[in-house]
């Protein structure tokens, strides 16, 4: 990510939090959709610059010959950290911080579940170096 697109998303991030602020006092449904929308807005600009940085990492997992399921495992791994998290703060500012709570839960059982093959696979291999 370059730095003009990162000044980009941070001054879309200061408007949006100064118009929900203002928007909150008067109209809160209005406040809230604001910020759901620019943090739709800042996630996209977020990902493509990101792009590049995923494409180098698939290059050096090709290079040491690992496994594509380790990738995934990481990708998928990132992808519901992300989505947890923005879910979260989304239920936070809608003032349901239980609810964001739950949610976070939700992410941590999601992120274990995709992970456990790749556990019980080093686990495999630990008991393989030890025997």
């Amino acid at each position: 990510m370059e730095v003009s697109q990162l000044f980009t998303l941070v001054g879309l991030g200061l408007v949006a939090m100064i118009m929900a602020v203002t928007l909150r006092q008067y109209r809160p449904e209005f406040a809230l959709l604001v910020s759901l929308a620019s943090g739709v807005v800042i996630l996209i600009g977020v990902v493509r610059g990101i792009l590049p940085v995923v494409e180098q990492v698939q290059t050096i997992f090709q290079s040491t010959q690992m496994p594509a399921a380790y990738l995934q495992v990481l990708f998928k791994a990132l992808g519901i950290c992300f989505l947890t998290q923005i879910a979260c703060d989304a239920c936070r500012d809608a003032g349901e911080g239980a609810i964001g709570a739950k949610v976070e839960l939700a992410g941590k059982v999601a992120v274990l579940v995709i992970s456990l093959p790749l556990f019980v696979q080093v686990l495999t291999i630990v008991r393989g170096l030890l025997a």
